[in-house]
């Protein structure tokens, strides 16, 4: 059995830590290349002196100085580097066999990219680069012949219930619609008026998934969701009219496909990111993920329910924007983004967070995507619109 060797872009995150996890528990499978990270440097410092790899990726080069002397103090060989260019450099090397692309936001599109035109199998768990950059992405997929697989639960369990040439499209392999399922996150029992008051600690207290701050906030106003069905429309090449997202509190049908016969498959799961994770590393093989087998006597009951638009308005923002093309998406992924570091921040209340993403969206009206530069052009645009907005209300 030959060694995959690995770069885990975004290795201190949730998605990092449980790729690790993974990882340690096949070392005769898997070695790991780089290790990035880009604020938690006790973390990235305990996983390099784990896991020994070549290169560590840190944001700049006071951080770098610091972490190489106590690796070097430490005994590590791991030579720290600095910056953007590293992250693709580190994504791209010959080296390489897997990637998985975990850094949270826009900024993981770049490394994302290189890894995708240098041929590897990328593990995509950051949903922003398709969302950013749809046709541009899959298009690099396509000419490179790079192996793209989903991380996030749901676009995960949606490739494991397509047939395996799902790729000759949808309406040719029997498929009617996707089933896009959602926690509808820790207010999903509260009315609209409730949210007016809400904190950002009960935002990122999800009841169901362990994650960061930004995706926390992100499934509270299922912004999350909304993206995802962009990145889903990408990956599956379906209009986004053919997915339906449907809230199940308990997290453990991960999501479903329908077809034209009257069949719904479905993948169940305990809510644990390792599963995906394993599934993609391995594909088309199985291995031990580590995650304890669901107990469908214990779970007892399943539930369903549509989403509420009045008490998450994000969810229509984003299926808007899918429809509109072209540069509206990353309009809307830049808008939220800052929204979301405003709101975590204390500077805007929870329900502003819509606001400043339709008044951005209104702003900048969508484009036909040229190429990368245009498409990080519009982030930055948009950006500064929804900064105006602040800077304005606030």
């Amino acid at each position: 059995m030959s060694i995959s060797w690995v770069t885990v872009l975004g290795a201190t995150g949730s998605i990092g830590v449980s790729t690790l996890d993974v990882i340690e528990r096949h070392p005769l499978r898997y070695r790991v290349f780089a290790l990035t990270g880009h604020s938690r440097m006790d973390v990235l410092h305990t996983q390099c002196l784990a896991h020994c790899p070549q290169y560590a990726v840190v944001a700049d080069d006071a951080q770098a100085r610091a972490l190489q002397s106590r690796l070097r103090a430490g005994g590590c060989a791991t030579e720290v580097l600095v910056g953007a260019e590293a992250l693709e450099q580190v994504a791209a090397a010959t080296e390489v066999d897997v990637v998985m692309a975990a850094i949270v936001g826009g900024a993981g599109l770049r490394p994302t990219l290189a890894a995708v035109r240098a041929g590897k199998r990328v593990l995509l768990a950051n949903k922003e680069a398709l969302v950013m950059s749809g046709a541009l992405f899959m298009g690099a997929v396509k000419a490179s012949g790079a192996v793209l697989l989903p991380i996030d639960s749901e676009h995960n369990a949606i490739f494991q219930c397509l047939p395996t040439d799902y790729a000759r499209g949808m309406a040719d392999v029997g498929v009617r619609r996707i089933l896009l399922t959602a926690s509808g996150g820790p207010f999903r029992d509260m009315s609209a008026a409730d949210l007016v008051s809400v904190t950002p600690q009960q935002a990122c207290a999800h009841p169901n998934w362990s994650m960061g701050q930004k995706i926390s906030v992100d499934s509270a106003s299922m912004m999350n969701k909304g993206l995802e069905l962009i990145e889903a429309s990408w990956l599956f090449d379906v209009r986004p009219a053919q997915i339906e997202v449907v809230i199940h509190p308990q997290s453990v049908v991960h999501s479903l496909v329908d077809y034209i016969d009257g069949s719904v498959i479905a993948q169940l799961g305990n809510p644990d990111m390792r599963t995906p994770i394993a599934h993609a590393l391995a594909w088309p093989e199985r291995l031990d993920s580590g995650v304890s087998p669901l107990d469908l006597l214990a779970v007892a009951r399943l539930d369903f329910r549509a989403p509420d638009p009045q008490m998450f308005p994000c969810l229509r923002l984003a299926r808007d924007a899918a429809e509109a093309g072209g540069t509206a998406c990353a309009v809307l992924n830049a808008a939220n983004e800052v929204a979301v570091e405003a709101f975590l921040a204390g500077r805007i209340g929870f329900t502003d967070i819509p606001v400043i993403i339709e008044q951005t969206l209104e702003r900048m009206a969508p484009e036909s995507v040229q190429d990368l530069d245009h498409i990080l052009q519009t982030d930055r645009r948009a950006r500064e619109h929804a900064l105006s907005w602040l800077s304005r209300h606030r």
